[in-house]
């Protein structure tokens, strides 16, 4: 049987290397929207599978998940035993239908394969419309609060008290959301101004509230005056948007990339990828490799 490596883990803030792909983004309103790619994570530490035992438990655990998106919108399970124990979750938007949550959850074993390197003990990958991660047994938790990925627009919505709608909009979404009975998925919009958020589909609605206010909070200040903003944390995400549906928001980000030294851009197909380090694009929590010496 494949062991571990001995060193300890960190905590997933400063173990995954989030790549985003940018050039995807702004979105258009096509069908094929859910399948945007918006950041994938991928611990740095790999597996030892002399035997192959982890890899048929992720494959067990994928096989598992796919089935489940044909008729539900959150599943989470576990394979294998022991240290071979591996957890695993999958989620799409509220509003997918049945076919195209299937659809996109469908991508998202191949997408993990194709943008982490080698078999990561821990992987996400965040579409549009749906995203997966797994995990082995005693991989460090995290709070639900942690921001995993944000992106704010690169325009600046002055005047015409846009920020008091924005806010506004907001709010209502933090009112609406954990009372949504929508499996923690809830939109709407206040003069213009287009919100939408979602909760992890095993948070309660207490939790699914405060994730949310936190992620709002977040948005009002990463992003100022931007018409437009996401923000992901690893319970729960919200966006907003002015003038426009909010699932189809721009975010060609100003926001800053002080923590992440060295993000990259992916094709939605992996075909290739290019260095947007200096890019003042999307703001991961990223690449720690030398604060984690795995």
């Amino acid at each position: 049987m494949g062991v571990l490596p001995t060193k300890p883990f960190c905590l997933l803030s400063l173990f995954l290397i989030f790549h985003v792909n940018l050039d995807l983004i702004p979105l258009s309103e096509s069908a094929s929207d859910y399948s945007t790619l918006v950041y994938k994570g991928c611990a740095k530490q790999e597996l030892s599978d002399p035997t192959g035992v982890y890899s048929q438990a992720i494959s067990t655990l994928y096989g598992s998940l796919i089935s489940q998106s044909s008729n539900a919108k959150f599943f989470k399970t576990t394979t294998g035993s022991g240290q071979t124990t591996i957890t695993g979750l999958f989620q799409c938007r509220g509003d997918l239908s049945n076919v195209d949550c299937y659809n996109c959850v469908s991508q998202l074993p191949i997408l993990i394969d194709k943008l982490c390197t080698g078999q990561p003990i821990a992987a996400r990958i965040q579409l549009m419309g749906c995203y997966m991660l797994y995990e082995i047994a005693g991989f460090t938790q995290v709070s639900g609060m942690e921001m995993l990925y944000k992106t704010c627009s690169g325009q600046n919505k002055q005047g015409s008290g846009f920020e008091e709608k924005r806010d506004t909009a907001l709010s209502a979404l933090e009112n609406g959301i954990g009372s949504s009975g929508n499996g923690g998925f809830y939109t709407t919009s206040y003069d213009s101004v287009y919100v939408w958020g979602q909760c992890e589909g095993d948070l309660g609605s207490a939790d699914c509230g405060d994730c949310v206010r936190s992620a709002v909070q977040r948005s009002q200040v990463e992003c100022g005056s931007s018409v437009s903003g996401q923000v992901y944390l690893d319970k729960c995400f919200i966006s907003y948007s002015y003038g426009s549906s909010g699932r189809s928001s721009s975010s060609s980000s100003s926001s800053s990339s002080s923590s992440s030294s060295s993000s990259s851009s992916s094709s939605s197909s992996a075909s290739s990828e290019s260095d947007t380090s200096s890019s003042p694009s999307g703001n991961v929590r990223g690449n720690f490799g030398n604060l984690c010496d795995l």
